[in-house]
């Protein structure tokens, strides 16, 4: 998204949100357009405009949409086959069940996600090892409550702007950030 269609998307806006805009200054305005321009520089304007769209018409409260807020929507109306905990566990249940002799085979079948709650492979094969009431109780609550964690790093990323990963890897110096794409730094 370009400037001039951020311009249009913030006519929408206001239209939608008078009140949040009304004592903006020309400079203020030049400034809001050209950050929401950066914020969605990589989206384009008529996904952008449906988010916008959507929220106007789904949302109970009478302020403005934050580009946080236009982002999160963006992603969820993109992203329609995400797994929620309980699918992912069901995914590592069935892996487990061949998971004794095929556990490498059954862990790369995994969406990604999925293998980084899992964490290897072998983790797969050690699981398939247990007593059915163990494995089905501890590690599939412990299972669940990292997989969201997993989710909610990989969100965070897709909503992170592409500048702002750029000073995060060059913050990180060598350290290794698996949701920013693995290795970073030096």
């Amino acid at each position: 998204m370009n400037t001039a269609e951020a311009g249009m998307i913030l006519a929408v806006i206001k239209a939608a949100y008078p009140h949040s805009y009304k004592d903006l200054s020309e400079d203020d305005a030049i400034a809001t357009i050209n950050l929401w321009a950066k914020m969605f520089d990589k989206e384009p304007y008529e996904a952008v405009n449906a988010a916008v769209e959507t929220l106007i018409a789904t949302r109970q409260v009478g302020y403005s949409p934050t580009i946080g807020e236009v982002k999160e929507k963006l992603r969820s109306l993109v992203k329609t086959d995400e797994l929620n905990d309980a699918q992912a566990w069901a995914l590592v249940t069935k892996a487990c069940k061949n998971g004794l002799y095929g556990y490498k085979q059954e862990f790369e079948k995994l969406p990604p996600p999925v293998q980084k709650a899992v964490g290897s492979a072998e983790q797969l094969r050690d699981w398939s090892m247990m007593d059915e009431e163990t494995f089905q109780s501890v590690i599939g609550s412990n299972f669940k409550k990292t997989f969201k964690v997993v989710e909610e790093r990989e969100r965070q990323d897709a909503l992170m702007p592409d500048s702002v990963k750029s000073v995060v890897q060059k913050l990180a110096g060598g350290f290794a950030f698996p949701q920013l794409g693995g290795q970073v730094g030096r």
